[in-house]
């Protein structure tokens, strides 16, 4: 059996996540879509692993995934098949052949998400679906000071929602960095691993420092107290994009 690479991107705005829902639940997930047109192709039982679990609205840009198969297709020949029958919110961009052992998310040794948030004078309509807008102009400056206190490794509880998380919750974030102009705020972060949601309130948590509802060192008080109240709001998923994935 080949072990074959991709390399995606979606619009997450009318699917439940990436993951296939559990048996016998209701959702529409990028995994599906990928394995019934994977399954079709050659008409065998094809399961995809995703390198990242992106949540329900959330995108993608750079999401990596493999597959196991036995087909004689190209890999060329894969990701034409591929484009031709996904639905055209869903684009593969590179295939390739993997390593038997290759497992996309097992191997993941780091990630990258982007959140965006709109500043203008008025919400543009044609990005509604790709920024979180904030009425109030955010103070830059202070989102960046209060970024540094991310970096580094420590315990993230305060950016979980799950009160009965088994892993830990300790994570190493290697980049937490702000940009921004008069349209658009950007907010880049790399870690280890992001647990559900916990991009998002990473980005509302130095976004509420920037529209001074708290103050910078704050931050390192609400990393060291591991207590969610404390940190800000979890942001809406249509700003957030995974846009790398490293090995």
């Amino acid at each position: 059996m080949r072990n074959i690479k991709l390399l995606m991107e979606y619009d997450g705005s009318r699917y439940d996540g990436w993951q296939r829902p559990a048996a016998g639940a209701k959702g529409m997930t990028v995994q599906e879509k990928l394995e019934d047109v994977l399954c079709r192709m050659e008409n065998e039982k094809i399961e995809v692993t995703g390198a990242a679990r992106t949540e329900a609205g959330v995108h993608a840009s750079g999401q990596a995934a493999n597959f196991h198969t036995g087909t004689d297709m190209t890999c060329l020949e894969i990701k034409h098949y591929l484009n031709r029958f996904l639905p055209r919110d869903i684009a593969v961009l590179d295939v390739s052949e993997a390593a038997q052992r290759f497992h996309a998310s097992y191997l993941a040794k780091a990630f990258c998400y982007e959140y965006h948030i709109s500043v203008g004078d008025v919400p543009s309509v044609f990005e509604r679906k790709y920024n979180y807008y904030s009425f109030k102009r955010p103070d830059v400056g202070r989102m960046r000071e209060a970024a540094k206190y991310i970096v580094g490794k420590h315990d993230f509880a305060a950016f979980s929602e799950n009160k009965r998380m088994k892993k830990s919750t300790v994570r190493e974030i290697g980049e937490f960095d702000v940009y921004g102009d008069e349209k658009e705020i950007l907010i880049r972060m790399e870690g280890d691993d992001f647990w559900p949601y916990m991009a998002r309130i990473m980005a509302g948590t130095v976004l509420a420092v920037g529209k001074r509802e708290m103050e910078p060192a704050a931050v390192e008080k609400v990393i060291e107290g591991c207590d969610r109240a404390k940190a800000g709001e979890r942001l809406p998923a249509q700003g957030l994009f995974l846009t790398d994935v490293f090995y």
